[in-house]
C-alpha cells in the first residue's frame, strides 16, 4: 500500500502498484490532462511508471522546465520517424534535446539539405497529430542487437554493444517506430505541440572522431507555444543583425585567414577598441593593488608535467621541438604555473601575503576548426589573467574584494547584474577528496560571508579545484559566463611554492585563479553584439568624423579634428566631394557616435553642426564647447569617477 507524498505535503495511500496517470486522475480532472511526467523521489519518469512503495512525487506540467527539455526529446524522435518514413533507407544514430533545441544524425548516402525541411516537418506534424503513445520496453541487450542488426540499424546496435554489461536496454515505441532511449518521454506524440521548427544542417563524425563515418545531423528547436516560437526566432533575427563577424567587417575591425586559423588579425580600428579595453583594465588592476607581470610563451614540457596540464590538456597543446637540445616546448594554453614561478623566485614571507599578480597572458590552445566561431572561440587569445596567492584566512577578503571589482567592471562596460554558479569537482581531478572537502568549503565559506549568492553547477570545477563562474546576460537576453574565482590547493603543492610564516616556518598558500573578462578576444566579440557596434563614446574606435558640406570648409575640417585630437578623442575628417547626406549617411552606417559637419557659415563663426547616432535632430554649438563636451564624455568611466572625485 504505497502512500504517495506530494509537493504541498498532503499524503495520498493506494491499495497497491500505482502510476502516475492513477495519482493524478485522484487528484483531479485537470491535472490528469496537464500532467505530462513526474518526479518520483527526485528522479524524472514517465507519467506511466509504476510506483510500488511510499513515494515523493512531483508532476511536470507543460509551464515546467522539464517539460520543455522533454519536448525537445521527444520533437528528435518525432524527427527521426519523419525522416525514416520518407526514406526509409536511412540510419538513425542519436537525438538528443541541447539548448533552445534538439538535433538527430542520421547516416544516408545522399545528405540532407534544408531543402528537405519542408516535406519533413509535414510528416512530423502528421505524426504529431496522430497522438501515438510513447510506451517504454525493456529488452534483452542480444535480442536488442539482433533487432538493429537485422533492420540495417548497424549504429544503434554498436551503442548497445558498448553499452556497460548491467545497463537496462530501454526502448521506446511510438506506434510502429521505435528507439533506443533512456528516457524518460511525454504521454504521446501530441505533447509535443506544434511549436517546432527545422533550422539547419550540419556534418558531424560518428561519435565525434574523425576516422569514423560523416552523418548529417539536423537541427531543430521546440517550444511550449507558438508565442515562445516566435519569440526566439525573433531573438535569432536579432542575434544576426549584431553578429560579431558581420560588424566587425562593416566597421573594419578585424579580419581572420587560413593561413592563421583561429587567430585574429587585428585592424588599426580593432586594436585601438582591443587597447581602450587593456588600458582599462590595468588601470583597474593597479587601483586594486596587483603587480603585472609577463612570462614566457614556450615552455619546457616538465613545467607541463609538474602541474599536472600535461596529462589534462596535452591535446590541446601546441608543441614545438629543439632538435640540437633535445627538448620538447608547448606554447602555453594558460599561465597559473608561470606564474608560480615567479612566486618561488626568491623567499617569500607572510607579511608579503596576499600577493595578486596579473598578467595579459597570450595563450594557445588547439580547438577542432569545426568549433572555432569568428573571435569568440579562436587558438589564439589573451586572457585578463591574475592569481592570488594568499593565506586561508584571507580568502573571505580576496574573494569579497574580487566580487567588488568584478561588479563595478561589469557595470562599467554596460552590464547591470550578472549571476553566480558554484563549479564543485569533476569526476577526473587532482588532488585528494579531503583537499577537495577543504577548497569547497573555503570557497562555500567565503561566499556566505560576502553575500554572494549561488546555484549548484555539479561536477563542472577545474581538475585543481572548485570554483565560481560569473554569468552575464546581454541585452537581448543571451546569457556569457565570463569571469572565474578558483580555489587551489593543489598546484602551490604539486610545484612547491611556499611561504615562511609569522612562525617562521614554511607554509603552502592558497592560489586563487581569477579572470574578469575571461580572454580579451570573447568578451570582445560579446561587447560587439551587446551593443551592436553602437558604442558608446569611451569605447568607439572612431569616436568623431568631422565632415565638410563644401571644399571652402575643408580647411576648418581639419583644424577641428586637430583641436579634437589634442583633447584626446579618436578622429577622423571627411573633405571629399560627396554630398553631405551620402556621407552622413555612409559614418552612420559605420556606426560612428558623433559627425560633426562644418559648412561656410560654421566655419566663419567657428562652430559645429554636431549630429549623434541614431538622432536625426542637429545641434549647432560653438566649437570649444564642441571639444569640451565631447572630450568630457569620451573619458573612460574609472577616470571620470576619478576626475568628478577631485572636484571641490
Amino acid at each position: 500500500m504505497p502512500a504517495i507524498t506530494l509537493p504541498d505535503g498532503s499524503i495520498r495511500t493506494f491499495d497497491g502498484t500505482v502510476t502516475g496517470t492513477t495519482i493524478a486522475s485522484s487528484i483531479g480532472a485537470g491535472l490528469a490532462r496537464a500532467a505530462l511526467a513526474m518526479e518520483v523521489d527526485g528522479k524524472l519518469v514517465d507519467i506511466a511508471t509504476p510506483i510500488e512503495n511510499d513515494a515523493q512525487v512531483r508532476f511536470i506540467t507543460r509551464k515546467d522546465d522539464e517539460a520543455l527539455e522533454m519536448i525537445r526529446h521527444d520533437a528528435a524522435h518525432v524527427l527521426a520517424e519523419a525522416v525514416q518514413t520518407l526514406w526509409p533507407e536511412t540510419q538513425v544514430t542519436i537525438g538528443p534535446s541541447i539548448k533552445d533545441g534538439f538535433y538527430y544524425d542520421f547516416a544516408r548516402d545522399k545528405p540532407f539539405t534544408p531543402d528537405d525541411f519542408a516535406a519533413i516537418e509535414k510528416k512530423m506534424a502528421e505524426l504529431i497529430t496522430k497522438d501515438t503513445d510513447f510506451t517504454r520496453e525493456v529488452w534483452d541487450r542480444d535480442e536488442a542487437i539482433r533487432f538493429f542488426e537485422k533492420n540495417g540499424e548497424h549504429f544503434k546496435a554498436e551503442l548497445i554493444r558498448d553499452l556497460p554489461e548491467d545497463e537496462v536496454i530501454s526502448i521506446y515505441r511510438q506506434g510502429e517506430w521505435l528507439d533506443l532511449c533512456r528516457g524518460p518521454h511525454l504521454r504521446s506524440t501530441a505533447d509535443v505541440g506544434n511549436a517546432f521548427k527545422l533550422m539547419r544542417v550540419a556534418g558531424a563524425y560518428w561519435r565525434g572522431d574523425h576516422r569514423n563515418p560523416m552523418l548529417t545531423r539536423i537541427y531543430g528547436t521546440a517550444w511550449r507555444d507558438k508565442k515562445e516560437l516566435k519569440a526566439y526566432l525573433q531573438r535569432l533575427e536579432e542575434a544576426e543583425k549584431r553578429d560579431h563577424r558581420r560588424i566587425g567587417r562593416d566597421m573594419d575591425l578585424f579580419h581572420i585567414q587560413e593561413e592563421a586559423v583561429g587567430q585574429i588579425f587585428w585592424h588599426q580600428k580593432g586594436w585601438r577598441l582591443y587597447s581602450t579595453v587593456q588600458d582599462y583594465m590595468r588601470r583597474i588592476q593597479e587601483r586594486y593593488e596587483y603587480q603585472e607581470v609577463r612570462t614566457p610563451q614556450l615552455v619546457d614540457r616538465a613545467l607541463w608535467e609538474a602541474s599536472g596540464h600535461w596529462d589534462k590538456y596535452r591535446e590541446h597543446m601546441f608543441i614545438a621541438t629543439v632538435e640540437d637540445e633535445d627538448k620538447t616546448l608547448a606554447l602555453k594554453p594558460m599561465n597559473c604555473p608561470c606564474h608560480v614561478q615567479i612566486f618561488r623566485h626568491g623567499l617569500r614571507s607572510y607579511r608579503e601575503l596576499p600577493l595578486r599578480m596579473a598578467e595579459f597572458g597570450a595563450c594557445h590552445r588547439y580547438e577542432p576548426s569545426g568549433s572555432l566561431h569568428g573571435i569568440m572561440r579562436v587558438r589564439g587569445f589573451t586572457q585578463d589573467d591574475a592569481h592570488i596567492f594568499c593565506t586561508d584566512d584571507q580568502i573571505a577578503e580576496e574573494t569579497a574584494r574580487f566580487v567588488t571589482m568584478l561588479g563595478e567592471v561589469y557595470k562599467d562596460f554596460g552590464f547591470e547584474s550578472f549571476r553566480v554558479k558554484f563549479s564543485d569537482r569533476p569526476e577526473t581531478r587532482a588532488g585528494s577528496d579531503e583537499v577537495w572537502d577543504r577548497a569547497e568549503g573555503s570557497l562555500k565559506r567565503a561566499c556566505e560571508m560576502v553575500g554572494v549568492d549561488y546555484e549548484l553547477n555539479p561536477g563542472e570545477g577545474a581538475f585543481y579545484g572548485p570554483k565560481l563562474e560569473f554569468v552575464l546576460t546581454d541585452a537581448i537576453g543571451r546569457d556569457w559566463q565570463c569571469g572565474t574565482l578558483q580555489v587551489d590547493y593543489v598546484l602551490p603543492e604539486r610545484l612547491d611554492a611556499s611561504y615562511i610564516g609569522e612562525d617562521s616556518a614554511r607554509h603552502r598558500p592558497v592560489m586563487l585563479h581569477r579572470a574578469i573578462l575571461g580572454s580579451f578576444e570573447r568578451f570582445l566579440g560579446i561587447l560587439i553584439e551587446q551593443y551592436a557596434g553602437k558604442f558608446p563614446l569611451w569605447l568607439a574606435p572612431t569616436q568623431v568624423v568631422v565632415a565638410s558640406i563644401v571644399t571652402d570648409a575643408a580647411d576648418y575640417a581639419r583644424d577641428v579634428a586637430q583641436q579634437l585630437r589634442q583633447a584626446g578623442l579618436h578622429v577622423e575628417t571627411d573633405t571629399r566631394n560627396e554630398k553631405i547626406n551620402a556621407k552622413v549617411r555612409e559614418h552612420s552606417l559605420a556606426r560612428v557616435p558623433v559627425i560633426l559637419v562644418v559648412g561656410r557659415r560654421e566655419a566663419e563663426e567657428q562652430t559645429v553642426s554636431m549630429r549623434r547616432l541614431g538622432d536625426q535632430a542637429q545641434k549647432v554649438m560653438p566649437l570649444a564647447e564642441a571639444v569640451t563636451t565631447l572630450s568630457s564624455e569620451a573619458l573612460a568611466p574609472d577616470i571620470a569617477r576619478k576626475k568628478n572625485a577631485l572636484k571641490p
